[in-house]
Protein backbone atom coordinates (compact mmCIF):
# COMPACT_ATOMS: atom_id res chain seq x y z
CA UNK A 1 0.00 0.00 0.00
CA UNK A 2 1.83 3.77 -0.89
CA UNK A 3 2.80 5.27 2.03
CA UNK A 4 -0.04 8.36 3.20
CA UNK A 5 1.57 11.69 4.68
CA UNK A 6 -0.97 12.28 7.60
CA UNK A 7 -1.61 16.53 8.64
CA UNK A 8 -4.19 17.84 11.67
CA UNK A 9 -3.18 21.53 11.61
CA UNK A 10 -3.22 23.38 15.08
CA UNK A 11 -5.94 25.80 15.89
CA UNK A 12 -2.79 28.10 15.55
CA UNK A 13 -1.94 26.63 11.87
CA UNK A 14 -5.70 26.78 10.52
CA UNK A 15 -5.48 30.11 7.74
CA UNK A 16 -8.67 32.15 6.40
CA UNK A 17 -7.45 33.07 2.79
CA UNK A 18 -6.17 31.99 -0.23
CA UNK A 19 -2.63 33.17 -0.78
CA UNK A 20 -1.23 35.63 2.03
CA UNK A 21 0.27 32.50 4.00
CA UNK A 22 3.52 30.82 3.96
CA UNK A 23 3.05 27.32 2.58
CA UNK A 24 2.63 24.77 5.80
CA UNK A 25 4.32 21.74 4.05
CA UNK A 26 5.72 20.47 0.32
CA UNK A 27 4.19 17.58 -1.33
CA UNK A 28 5.15 15.65 -4.37
CA UNK A 29 3.00 15.08 -7.16
CA UNK A 30 1.83 11.82 -6.95
CA UNK A 31 2.13 12.04 -2.67
CA UNK A 32 -1.61 10.53 -0.77
CA UNK A 33 -2.15 13.33 1.53
CA UNK A 34 -4.75 12.24 4.53
CA UNK A 35 -5.86 15.85 5.86
CA UNK A 36 -8.14 16.91 8.90
CA UNK A 37 -10.42 20.04 8.00
CA UNK A 38 -12.10 21.53 10.62
CA UNK A 39 -15.84 22.71 10.18
CA UNK A 40 -16.75 26.55 8.84
CA UNK A 41 -17.19 27.76 12.55
CA UNK A 42 -13.88 26.28 13.69
CA UNK A 43 -15.65 23.72 15.92
CA UNK A 44 -16.84 25.92 18.31
CA UNK A 45 -20.73 25.91 17.78
CA UNK A 46 -21.66 22.49 19.06
CA UNK A 47 -24.81 22.73 21.52
CA UNK A 48 -28.45 24.67 20.15
CA UNK A 49 -28.12 27.16 23.30
CA UNK A 50 -24.72 28.38 20.94
CA UNK A 51 -24.96 32.14 20.06
CA UNK A 52 -22.82 31.41 16.76
CA UNK A 53 -22.09 35.02 15.87
CA UNK A 54 -20.57 34.70 19.10
CA UNK A 55 -18.82 31.87 19.16
CA UNK A 56 -17.27 31.95 15.26
CA UNK A 57 -16.55 35.52 14.96
CA UNK A 58 -15.63 36.86 11.46
CA UNK A 59 -13.12 37.09 9.95
CA UNK A 60 -12.59 33.61 11.60
CA UNK A 61 -15.16 31.42 9.24
CA UNK A 62 -14.06 29.06 7.00
CA UNK A 63 -10.69 27.52 8.90
CA UNK A 64 -8.50 26.18 5.84
CA UNK A 65 -5.96 23.41 6.33
CA UNK A 66 -2.85 24.62 4.17
CA UNK A 67 -1.90 25.63 2.02
CA UNK A 68 0.44 23.21 0.49
CA UNK A 69 3.30 24.11 -2.14
CA UNK A 70 3.16 21.28 -4.40
CA UNK A 71 6.93 20.57 -6.26
CA UNK A 72 7.51 21.74 -9.79
CA UNK A 73 4.26 23.78 -9.88
CA UNK A 74 4.31 27.11 -11.76
CA UNK A 75 2.28 29.96 -12.78
CA UNK A 76 0.59 28.50 -16.43
CA UNK A 77 0.37 24.66 -15.27
CA UNK A 78 -2.60 23.26 -13.92
CA UNK A 79 -2.86 21.55 -10.64
CA UNK A 80 -4.76 18.44 -10.45
CA UNK A 81 -6.49 17.23 -7.01
CA UNK A 82 -8.07 14.23 -7.09
CA UNK A 83 -10.40 13.02 -3.75
CA UNK A 84 -10.05 9.39 -3.13
CA UNK A 85 -12.01 9.70 -0.11
CA UNK A 86 -14.01 12.27 2.42
CA UNK A 87 -15.33 11.05 5.82
CA UNK A 88 -17.03 12.51 8.72
CA UNK A 89 -14.72 13.32 11.76
CA UNK A 90 -17.38 13.69 14.01
CA UNK A 91 -20.50 11.86 14.74
CA UNK A 92 -22.34 15.21 14.57
CA UNK A 93 -22.47 18.16 12.27
CA UNK A 94 -24.06 21.91 12.63
CA UNK A 95 -25.95 24.34 10.89
CA UNK A 96 -27.15 27.87 11.97
CA UNK A 97 -29.10 30.56 10.70
CA UNK A 98 -27.35 33.89 11.23
CA UNK A 99 -28.25 37.69 11.05
CA UNK A 100 -27.42 39.49 7.27
CA UNK A 101 -26.72 35.75 5.88
CA UNK A 102 -28.56 33.91 3.55
CA UNK A 103 -30.39 34.02 0.37
CA UNK A 104 -34.05 34.52 1.60
CA UNK A 105 -32.87 37.72 4.36
CA UNK A 106 -32.18 40.97 4.34
CA UNK A 107 -27.98 41.04 3.77
CA UNK A 108 -25.58 44.52 3.55
CA UNK A 109 -25.66 43.63 -0.26
CA UNK A 110 -29.76 43.42 -0.19
CA UNK A 111 -30.92 45.69 2.05
CA UNK A 112 -34.37 45.97 3.29
CA UNK A 113 -36.44 47.09 6.51
CA UNK A 114 -37.20 43.30 7.52
CA UNK A 115 -36.19 42.65 11.35
CA UNK A 116 -33.30 40.18 11.04
CA UNK A 117 -34.52 36.26 11.65
CA UNK A 118 -33.42 35.10 15.47
CA UNK A 119 -29.72 33.26 15.41
CA UNK A 120 -30.47 29.50 15.98
CA UNK A 121 -28.41 25.91 15.68
CA UNK A 122 -29.24 22.51 14.56
CA UNK A 123 -27.21 19.95 15.16
CA UNK A 124 -27.22 16.95 13.34
CA UNK A 125 -26.44 13.19 14.82
CA UNK A 126 -24.15 11.64 11.84
CA UNK A 127 -25.12 7.72 11.38
CA UNK A 128 -22.17 6.62 8.94
CA UNK A 129 -23.47 2.95 8.84
CA UNK A 130 -26.46 3.85 7.54
CA UNK A 131 -24.86 6.86 5.76
CA UNK A 132 -27.50 9.62 7.05
CA UNK A 133 -27.51 13.04 9.57
CA UNK A 134 -30.72 13.58 11.14
CA UNK A 135 -32.87 16.73 11.50
CA UNK A 136 -34.10 17.58 14.35
CA UNK A 137 -36.92 20.36 14.51
CA UNK A 138 -36.16 23.33 17.18
CA UNK A 139 -40.03 23.90 17.84
CA UNK A 140 -41.74 20.81 17.44
CA UNK A 141 -40.84 16.95 18.19
CA UNK A 142 -40.60 16.20 14.04
CA UNK A 143 -37.31 14.21 13.00
CA UNK A 144 -36.29 13.07 9.64
CA UNK A 145 -32.83 11.63 7.79
CA UNK A 146 -31.29 13.16 5.12
CA UNK A 147 -28.63 11.12 3.26
CA UNK A 148 -25.21 11.35 3.96
CA UNK A 149 -23.23 12.77 0.84
CA UNK A 150 -19.85 14.61 2.47
CA UNK A 151 -17.83 17.37 0.01
CA UNK A 152 -15.43 19.93 0.21
CA UNK A 153 -17.14 23.41 -0.28
CA UNK A 154 -14.01 25.05 -0.13
CA UNK A 155 -11.06 23.97 -2.16
CA UNK A 156 -8.59 26.53 -4.34
CA UNK A 157 -4.84 27.77 -5.18
CA UNK A 158 -3.61 30.95 -4.63
CA UNK A 159 -5.35 33.72 -6.47
CA UNK A 160 -2.49 35.91 -8.61
CA UNK A 161 0.58 37.51 -7.32
CA UNK A 162 0.12 39.96 -4.82
CA UNK A 163 -3.75 39.08 -4.10
CA UNK A 164 -5.41 37.33 -1.10
CA UNK A 165 -8.84 36.71 -0.88
CA UNK A 166 -11.07 35.65 2.12
CA UNK A 167 -12.05 31.57 2.49
CA UNK A 168 -15.53 32.83 2.24
CA UNK A 169 -14.73 33.98 -1.61
CA UNK A 170 -15.61 31.40 -4.71
CA UNK A 171 -13.68 32.73 -8.00
CA UNK A 172 -10.88 31.51 -10.92
CA UNK A 173 -8.82 30.00 -7.92
CA UNK A 174 -11.53 27.97 -6.71
CA UNK A 175 -12.22 28.89 -3.14
CA UNK A 176 -15.41 29.07 -1.65
CA UNK A 177 -17.19 27.07 -3.95
CA UNK A 178 -19.65 25.04 -2.29
CA UNK A 179 -20.04 22.34 -4.75
CA UNK A 180 -21.68 19.11 -4.26
CA UNK A 181 -19.41 17.64 -7.19
CA UNK A 182 -16.11 18.39 -5.08
CA UNK A 183 -16.38 14.92 -3.66
CA UNK A 184 -14.62 11.66 -3.61
CA UNK A 185 -13.97 10.42 -7.52
CA UNK A 186 -13.47 13.60 -8.77
CA UNK A 187 -10.56 15.37 -10.08
CA UNK A 188 -10.32 19.51 -9.92
CA UNK A 189 -8.22 21.34 -12.12
CA UNK A 190 -6.96 24.99 -10.83
CA UNK A 191 -4.61 27.04 -12.67
CA UNK A 192 -1.98 27.66 -10.95
CA UNK A 193 -0.93 30.99 -10.46
CA UNK A 194 2.25 31.13 -8.11
CA UNK A 195 4.97 28.81 -8.05
CA UNK A 196 4.27 26.04 -5.43
CA UNK A 197 -0.03 26.48 -6.29
CA UNK A 198 -0.50 26.22 -1.98
CA UNK A 199 -3.32 24.69 -2.33
CA UNK A 200 -5.68 24.44 0.55
CA UNK A 201 -9.18 22.28 1.68
CA UNK A 202 -12.12 23.22 4.01
CA UNK A 203 -15.77 23.84 4.70
CA UNK A 204 -16.29 20.02 4.83
CA UNK A 205 -19.93 19.03 4.42
CA UNK A 206 -22.22 16.50 5.39
CA UNK A 207 -24.99 17.19 3.72
CA UNK A 208 -26.32 20.45 1.88
CA UNK A 209 -29.50 21.74 -0.39
CA UNK A 210 -28.79 23.58 -4.10
CA UNK A 211 -27.75 27.00 -3.39
CA UNK A 212 -26.67 26.46 0.10
CA UNK A 213 -29.98 28.70 1.28
CA UNK A 214 -29.83 29.74 4.76
CA UNK A 215 -25.99 30.30 4.12
CA UNK A 216 -24.79 27.13 6.16
CA UNK A 217 -24.91 23.53 5.76
CA UNK A 218 -24.48 20.84 7.65
CA UNK A 219 -21.51 21.59 8.40
CA UNK A 220 -18.53 18.93 9.95
CA UNK A 221 -14.72 18.22 10.23
CA UNK A 222 -13.42 15.45 7.48
CA UNK A 223 -10.23 13.38 7.00
CA UNK A 224 -9.93 13.98 2.85
CA UNK A 225 -7.64 11.70 1.47
CA UNK A 226 -5.93 13.21 -2.05
CA UNK A 227 -3.33 13.11 -4.56
CA UNK A 228 -1.93 15.78 -6.93
CA UNK A 229 -0.47 15.97 -9.82
CA UNK A 230 0.84 18.38 -12.74
CA UNK A 231 -0.31 19.44 -15.88
CA UNK A 232 2.74 21.29 -17.07
CA UNK A 233 2.00 24.34 -19.26
CA UNK A 234 -1.61 23.43 -19.63
CA UNK A 235 -4.20 26.78 -19.10
CA UNK A 236 -7.39 25.90 -16.78
CA UNK A 237 -8.95 29.64 -16.73
CA UNK A 238 -11.92 28.41 -14.64
CA UNK A 239 -12.44 25.01 -12.27
CA UNK A 240 -12.38 22.09 -14.13
CA UNK A 241 -14.17 19.01 -13.28
CA UNK A 242 -14.09 15.40 -13.79
CA UNK A 243 -15.36 12.00 -12.81
CA UNK A 244 -15.80 8.73 -14.60
CA UNK A 245 -19.10 10.43 -15.76
CA UNK A 246 -18.93 13.68 -16.39
CA UNK A 247 -17.00 16.97 -17.09
CA UNK A 248 -17.41 19.89 -15.42
CA UNK A 249 -17.26 23.53 -15.17
CA UNK A 250 -17.44 25.96 -11.96
CA UNK A 251 -17.93 29.52 -12.58
CA UNK A 252 -18.68 31.79 -9.74
CA UNK A 253 -19.32 35.81 -10.02
CA UNK A 254 -22.24 37.91 -8.94
CA UNK A 255 -24.93 38.07 -10.58
CA UNK A 256 -26.28 34.56 -10.73
CA UNK A 257 -27.17 34.69 -14.15
CA UNK A 258 -23.24 35.80 -15.18
CA UNK A 259 -21.89 32.73 -13.33
CA UNK A 260 -24.31 30.71 -15.56
CA UNK A 261 -22.86 32.19 -18.44
CA UNK A 262 -18.76 31.54 -17.23
CA UNK A 263 -19.85 27.70 -16.29
CA UNK A 264 -21.19 27.42 -19.95
CA UNK A 265 -19.05 29.10 -22.10
CA UNK A 266 -16.26 27.25 -20.28
CA UNK A 267 -17.30 23.91 -21.03
CA UNK A 268 -18.44 24.39 -24.84
CA UNK A 269 -14.45 25.64 -24.88
CA UNK A 270 -13.50 22.58 -23.11
CA UNK A 271 -16.29 20.50 -25.22
CA UNK A 272 -14.18 21.84 -28.53
CA UNK A 273 -11.01 20.12 -27.56
CA UNK A 274 -12.76 16.88 -28.28
CA UNK A 275 -12.65 18.42 -31.70
CA UNK A 276 -16.21 19.42 -32.46
CA UNK A 277 -16.94 23.43 -34.13
CA UNK A 278 -18.06 26.00 -31.79
CA UNK A 279 -21.59 26.35 -33.13
CA UNK A 280 -21.76 22.46 -32.45
CA UNK A 281 -20.64 22.23 -28.59
CA UNK A 282 -22.84 25.28 -28.02
CA UNK A 283 -25.82 23.12 -29.73
CA UNK A 284 -24.63 20.03 -27.88
CA UNK A 285 -24.22 21.71 -24.34
CA UNK A 286 -27.26 23.47 -24.61
CA UNK A 287 -29.35 20.33 -25.22
CA UNK A 288 -27.19 17.70 -22.59
CA UNK A 289 -25.96 20.13 -20.18
CA UNK A 290 -27.16 20.02 -16.24
CA UNK A 291 -26.03 22.74 -14.17
CA UNK A 292 -26.34 22.59 -9.94
CA UNK A 293 -26.00 25.54 -8.50
CA UNK A 294 -22.97 25.56 -5.91
CA UNK A 295 -24.32 28.73 -3.46
CA UNK A 296 -26.09 32.20 -3.77
CA UNK A 297 -24.94 33.42 -0.27
CA UNK A 298 -21.21 33.97 -0.85
CA UNK A 299 -19.70 37.28 -2.18
CA UNK A 300 -19.71 35.73 -5.21
CA UNK A 301 -22.20 32.94 -6.57
CA UNK A 302 -21.30 29.62 -8.34
CA UNK A 303 -23.03 27.73 -11.00
CA UNK A 304 -21.33 23.88 -11.90
CA UNK A 305 -22.38 23.32 -15.50
CA UNK A 306 -21.87 19.33 -16.63
CA UNK A 307 -22.04 17.14 -19.30
CA UNK A 308 -21.89 13.15 -19.64
CA UNK A 309 -18.68 11.81 -21.51
CA UNK A 310 -21.11 9.63 -23.15
CA UNK A 311 -22.50 12.51 -25.15
CA UNK A 312 -19.41 13.47 -26.39
CA UNK A 313 -16.81 12.30 -28.85
CA UNK A 314 -14.35 10.10 -27.55
CA UNK A 315 -11.44 12.18 -25.76
CA UNK A 316 -8.84 11.84 -23.47
CA UNK A 317 -9.45 14.87 -21.41
CA UNK A 318 -7.10 16.98 -19.54
CA UNK A 319 -3.96 14.40 -20.68
CA UNK A 320 -5.93 11.52 -18.81
CA UNK A 321 -4.98 12.97 -15.48
CA UNK A 322 -8.44 12.06 -13.75
CA UNK A 323 -7.94 8.10 -14.98
CA UNK A 324 -4.19 8.37 -13.64
CA UNK A 325 -4.83 9.53 -10.49
CA UNK A 326 -8.14 7.06 -10.18
CA UNK A 327 -5.73 4.32 -10.57
CA UNK A 328 -3.92 5.11 -7.38
CA UNK A 329 -7.39 5.04 -5.39
CA UNK A 330 -6.78 3.02 -2.18
CA UNK A 331 -9.10 3.45 1.25
CA UNK A 332 -6.91 5.32 4.12
CA UNK A 333 -6.38 2.30 6.96
CA UNK A 334 -8.44 3.38 10.24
Amino acid sequence: MPNIKRFTPTPDQLVYTFGGNPPIMTVEPGELLELFTEDALGGNVRSVTDIPSEKAKLPYINPQTGPFFVNGAEPGDTLAIHLLEIRPARDWGVSTISPLFGALVGTQQTANLQENLPERVWIYDVDSEASQVIFRALDSDFSTTLPLEPFLGTIGVAPPPFEVRSALVPDTFGGNMDSHEVRAGTTIYLGVNVPGALFSIGDGHYAMGDGEICGVAVEGATYTLLTVDLLKQTACPWPRLENDDEIMVAGSVRPLEDAVRIAHTQLIYWVMESGLSLTDSYQLVSQAATTRIGNVVDPNYTVVAKIPKRSLPPHIWMQGTHGKLREIAVPSPR
